[in-house]
């Protein structure tokens, strides 16, 4: 494994932290309290790459590796884990297309998306079926030339401002080998959206039902071919369940950083906390735990990207660890700033707030050790 990084990996680096700390960090807040999706600030992002981190650069993707993609999503959720969670979302959404759709998909759909003038999301869970996705009940129905599509799609991010949604629809029977993976355009007729849920975290991206009624699209939408869907759909997650760790660590890095500008400022007691043995040895330990976390991070990606035997494995085991660490040391750094961690003007209950759904999506950290239990199993 390669930890070192090039001229070209730090400079890279260097350019998507610049952008976090000025686009980002700044108004973080403010987004999120104004329930605000800066569609501007994306589309600058993008502008700089981030639109299709590893599409390949033929359709305006920037061609880079998912090691690569780990750490310009921690950079990014280091100025607000909400944009960078959004934009690895519409990263997954185009990664899809480019690594199964037709070349004729390829062209019509990812020059938008990389540069985000169209956004991206993804449709897998459903109001019934979360963690078991094999269990959807929204059909598409062949009617000659068109996919009929009628079902409900649960907590979409970005859903009702995206232009692009990748719905994974049963086309078949039961089961895994009865899914499909069709586009469907954000302006299809039948396509509606619930109201932006309200949640505890995550507030500047909108939250909302996919409502699919009679929907109809061509069947040359259908990506990867028919029943191939669920396959897809669980490729897509090993890399989103990277990129969701990736903003956890960005989260708490923020809220180390901040921690430690924190205790060097504050005194109690006549000196100042950073000379409290406590508090050094608290500091040292979130610092410990993020080191751990990002070089298992970094381990899993380049397993994915080396396309290992145990990269599925790998890829949930770091998204159940580092998504908890990342928790822990915020939960820690707000403790650290005490009354002040809890007010809002600090910024670490927002880090606090967003990263608590880490833990939930892409897969509960739940299956993630079900996931982990079973590759286990099957090679003893």
């Amino acid at each position: 494994m390669t930890f070192t990084l090039t001229v070209e990996d730090r400079a890279i680096l260097d350019t998507v932290s610049e952008f976090a700390a000025e686009e980002f960090a700044p108004h973080a807040v403010e987004w999120d309290q104004t329930k605000h999706f800066p569609v501007d600030v994306l589309r600058k992002a993008a502008a700089m790459g981030m639109g299709a981190v590893y599409v390949r650069e033929d359709v305006g993707g920037s061609g880079l590796r998912r090691l690569d993609a780990v750490r310009i999503f921690e950079r990014l959720a280091a100025g607000c884990p909400s944009m960078a969670a959004y934009l690895s979302i519409h990263n997954m959404v185009a990664w899809m297309i480019d690594t199964y759709g037709a070349d004729e998909q390829r062209h019509q759909w990812l020059p938008k998306l990389a540069t985000m003038e169209h956004l991206g999301s993804y449709c897998l869970t459903e109001p019934g079926a979360g963690s078991d996705a094999a269990a959807l009940t929204t059909r598409a129905v062949r009617d000659g030339d068109d996919l009929v599509l009628t079902g409900v799609k649960q907590f979409i991010s970005g859903a009702g401002s995206s232009d692009v949604y990748v719905v994974m629809a049963r086309t078949g029977g039961p089961g895994p080998a009865g899914i499909t993976a069709v586009i469907v355009p954000g302006d299809a007729e039948g396509l509606s959206f619930g109201a932006n849920e309200q949640k505890m975290g995550w507030n500047a991206m909108p939250t909302r039902q996919v409502v699919l009624d009679g929907v109809r699209v061509p069947v040359a939408n259908v990506i990867g071919g028919f029943g191939n869907g669920f396959r897809i759909a669980m490729n897509g997650l090993n890399g989103g369940r990277l990129n969701i760790a990736a903003c956890s660590l960005g989260g708490a890095q923020t809220a180390l950083d901040r921690s430690l500008e924190y205790v060097a400022e504050r005194s109690a007691f006549g000196a100042p906390l950073s000379e409290r043995e406590t508090v050094q040895h608290t500091v040292a330990e979130m610092r410990i735990q993020i080191e751990a976390a990002r070089a298992f991070l970094w381990r899993a990606a380049e397993a994915l990207d080396e396309d290992a035997s145990d990269k599925i494995m790998l890829c949930a085991a770091a998204k159940r660890f580092v998504t908890e660490t990342g928790y822990q040391v915020v939960d820690t750094a707000l403790q650290l700033h005490g009354g002040y961690g809890y007010l809002t003007e600090y910024g670490i209950e927002k880090i606090l707030r967003d990263l608590r759904v880490h833990r939930i999506l892409e897969g509960t950290n739940e299956i993630m050790r079900m996931v982990v239990a079973r590759s286990m199993i099957k090679s003893a």
